[in-house]
């Protein structure tokens, strides 16, 4: 017997290992085989049981079987098959973004005692020595016990020179890296069960009557047992105030017991399904809507201007899912999304719903994992990463802001979309998928339209609300005088304080982060560059620092110029930070906080700053697109986009289809209950085509104008774009393998080439880039040709000695 098994690298196909006779009834596809690859341990996943032996090679054995049970189903097996084979990966590439870290396991390395060589040490210097002795006693030693005997990060020449003495050799060994999560438990001795026999302890044990605290304290635990049922060691100390020598008091004399359980590291709640709204009428003929066309096509697309109630929709559509007994997995594009949703959903759902995203512990991640394939959770609301989760049972998959970009996973590979994943995913299973945004995709309303997935508009907002007013203000003519252009113009400056008057709340969008995006010498024009990237380093004033944005390098503030030697530095435009600083002094009595990476860092930043805003506990919100997505505040009134300009200005084909989707979505914030809200846009080009669509909310205008541009010009959804990218330390090398590699593939794709042709930012981290776009034809015969065309030219440069240096990447469907 033999098994196909998936291991986590970058291999081009997966390998066979001999199955040994006494695995042969228990190993399954999905389990975890411990395995061997190059005197190397690896936990694969067997993908396939077979009895055809490999003619080129003799397979090893596998070691161990580390499941009795797979971990995955088939279905999650075809699904990292089919993104290996779209995505131009490996499927190993994919388990490794799919499964969480500690189910991966970890090689590590052991060093092994000889006892051939004996008691003989005297040949040994003094670091050889502590380890050599440590080991004659131990017999096994790992690498980070080594590192603790010598003190030093720098142990491999003593262990090489112990290897070359022949007193060791190395192993490696499997290391399981997922721990149980443990609780103490505090319980009643069993004899004191009855009313009669505590009541004799309390009242008649002379030696409890003399340690009052201890009694205290039985009392406490008492109370609480009562309550609460199981109560535990850490609960019980810290309400009753009490200490650890109390306790361990009440122990020794056994009337309390200490015990160590395995609990959940997420809390479970009661489960339950209880709606306590209804549908308005709009929102009730979309529901039908979507349920009949449901039954006809497996994708619908839900598109509802903002605030129309979407999430209502949603609801009643997993209570429908719910009770007919399937899974239902809820996607959303932002981590910073799921702290309000999830609590929306507890309160309907309670237990059946759980939640999985990167802020969680790879422990806690583990356990969600086992909860949805035993069956336990039904809901799952996630980002990305949770479209790789067990289900076994899935009905509905609902993606919401499925317009966004950060749906597309971008590196390391597997280079996915979640949104077409989980469109082929759903497929495995006869699911439906819900597509929901108030600005889709141009590709998805052009599925939508043509009849290739079901369309549903909801037109008008919950509460029959106004969509907001937009306004445009001119920042050629508008700067305050009196603040040197600052980012607030004397119109929105004039807008927030009506606002706050009004005891109403106001956000802020800048896609930007930082102080300034720049500064440059008043004299000879330098600007400070990152040494490992080609762009200018953005100035951070909190910690007086510059950063670059793409590798994360900081930077000292630069205050003398290398060019010149000039100190007359101007930092130009401005991000989140310096908005923050001129609303302090423009509004001193308002309570301003900011949303960014640089404040989110958390794992329950997000959390904490929704909920400080849903209690009217901050006045101003500035923030990047974290305020932009699918937030709902009450009390908000006017939003303010601060530099449009900067949104419509990148040199790409979707950078109408961003700038628009960005400046509704972020307008969709204001005005959610009871008032009319406001959006003023700050722009120099008022003349921006974009601008116009924004201010009349026309999403049909814009999708008319865009696709007709994206016809003449062969971009999606007219065709399928694959990005090629070439990496390498040495310039003329990157630009070499981007030529080579266009000349090989020219005589079949050429007509179908864009470049090659430096990026934008053209190196990063040290890595000098070049970029090769192929524009294909929607036919299924061309799509997989090219793909295996390149798939075929890596393998070749892998080979050539000039070449195989040279970074290779594959983006389909790049965004």
């Amino acid at each position: 017997m033999y098994a196909e098994i998936i291991i986590p690298l970058a291999l081009p196909k997966n390998y066979t290992w001999s199955v040994p006779h006494r695995f042969e009834a228990t190993i399954k596809p999905g389990c975890r085989a411990e395995v061997t690859l190059r005197n190397k341990k690896y936990a694969g996943v067997v993908k396939e049981i077979h009895d055809l032996k490999p003619r080129e090679f003799e397979p090893k054995e596998i070691l161990n079987l580390l499941d009795s049970e797979p971990i995955v189903f088939p279905s999650q097996l075809k699904l990292w098959e089919w993104i290996a084979n779209y995505y131009v990966c490996t499927e190993g590439e994919v388990m490794a973004a799919a499964l969480p870290a500690h189910f991966k396991l970890s090689s590590e390395t052991i060093l092994s005692y000889n006892p051939e060589f004996g008691e003989e040490f005297s040949n040994l210097n003094h670091s050889e020595f502590l380890v050599a002795d440590a080991l004659h006693i131990k017999k096994e030693l790992k690498m980070s016990d080594v590192h603790k005997i010598l003190e030093s990060s720098n142990v491999y020449p003593v262990i090489k020179s112990l290897i070359d003495k022949n007193f060791c050799f190395v192993r490696e060994s499997l290391v399981a890296t997922y721990t149980p999560k443990k609780e103490t438990f505090v319980s009643l001795n069993p004899i004191f069960n009855t009313d009669e026999s505590l009541e004799l302890l309390i009242n008649e044990d002379k030696k409890l009557q003399r340690a009052e605290k201890q009694l205290e304290l039985l009392l406490a635990f008492l109370h609480f047992h009562r309550t609460q049922g199981s109560v535990t060691k850490s609960d019980l100390l810290k309400k009753s105030g009490a200490s650890d020598n109390q306790l361990l008091g009440l122990v020794n004399k056994d009337i309390l017991r200490l015990e160590k359980r395995t609990v959940e590291r997420t809390p479970r709640l009661p489960k339950g399904i209880e709606i306590d709204f209804s549908l308005t009428n709009s929102q009730q003929k979309a529901y039908d809507q979507i349920i009949s066309l449901l039954t006809a096509k497996s994708v619908c697309l839900l598109h509802g201007v903002t605030s129309s109630g979407k999430t209502h929709i949603y609801i009643k559509l997993i209570e429908q899912f719910l009770k007919s007994e399937k899974q239902i997995l809820y996607l959303l594009p932002e981590i910073a999304l799921t702290s309000q949703i999830i609590r929306r959903l507890q309160r309907h759902f309670g237990g059946h719903i759980g939640i999985y995203h990167s802020k969680f512990s790879q422990n806690e991640r583990i356990e969600i994992w086992n909860k949805v394939k035993m069956g336990e959770l039904n809901v799952v609301l996630g980002v990305r990463s949770s479209l790789f989760l067990p289900f076994e049972k899935l009905g509905l998959v609902i993606v919401d802001e499925e317009h966004d970009s950060s749906y597309k996973q971008q590196d390391p590979a597997p280079r996915y979309h979640s949104r077409d994943v989980s469109v082929y995913y759903a497929s495995l299973f006869g699911a439906k998928v819900l597509l929901g945004s108030a600005t889709p995709s141009v590709e998805s309303y052009f599925n939508a339209t043509n009849s290739k997935y079901g369309l549903v508009e909801l037109t008008e907002r919950f509460g029959n609300l106004m969509l907001p007013l937009i306004e445009v203000a001119d920042t050629r003519a508008g700067w305050s005088k009196s603040h040197n252009k600052a980012p607030i113009t004397s119109q929105l400056k004039e807008s927030i304080e009506k606002s706050l008057l009004q005891k109403r709340q106001v956000i802020l969008f800048q896609n930007r982060r930082g102080y300034s995006p720049y500064q440059i010498c008043k004299v000879c024009g330098h600007i400070p560059h990152c040494l490992q990237c080609d762009v200018s380093l953005t100035y951070h004033k909190l910690g007086n620092r510059l950063q670059c944005h793409y590798c994360g390098s900081v930077y000292p503030q630069v205050s003398i110029c290398p060019a010149c030697g000039s100190q007359d530095f101007v930092r130009k435009n401005f991000g989140t930070e310096r908005i923050e600083e001129d609303l302090v002094d423009l509004f001193p009595n308002a309570k301003i906080s900011r949303m960014d990476v640089d404040t989110m860092r958390g794992r329950n930043s997000h959390d904490i700053l929704i909920r400080q805003f849903e209690q009217k506990k901050i006045d101003i919100l500035v923030g990047t697109q974290m305020v932009v997505k699918g937030l709902d505040f009450d009390n908000v009134e006017l939003v303010g986009i601060v530099d449009a300009d900067a949104i419509l200005g990148f040199s790409d084909f979707r950078v109408n289809e961003r700038g628009f989707q960005l400046m509704e979505q972020v307008s969709g914030r204001a005005g959610r209950k009871d008032i009319r809200g406001k959006v003023l846009i700050q722009a120099g080009n008022l003349s921006h085509p974009v601008l116009g669509y924004v201010r009349d909310h026309d999403y049909a205008l814009f999708f008319k104008k865009e696709i007709e541009e994206r016809n003449a010009f062969f971009y999606p959804p007219f065709s399928r774009i694959i990005l090629l990218k070439f990496r390498h330390k040495v310039q003329s090398r990157a630009e070499n393998a981007a030529l080579v590699f266009h000349n090989n593939i020219k005589d079949q794709f050429g007509q179908y080439l864009s470049g090659p042709a430096e990026p934008v930012v053209n190196k990063v981290r040290n890595l000098y880039v070049m970029e090769l776009l192929i524009k294909l034809p929607k036919d299924t015969r061309i799509i997989s040709l090219a793909k295996q065309v390149i798939r075929q030219q890596i393998i070749i440069f892998r080979g050539d000695i000039k070449l195989r240096s040279v970074s290779i990447t594959v983006d389909v469907d790049a965004v």
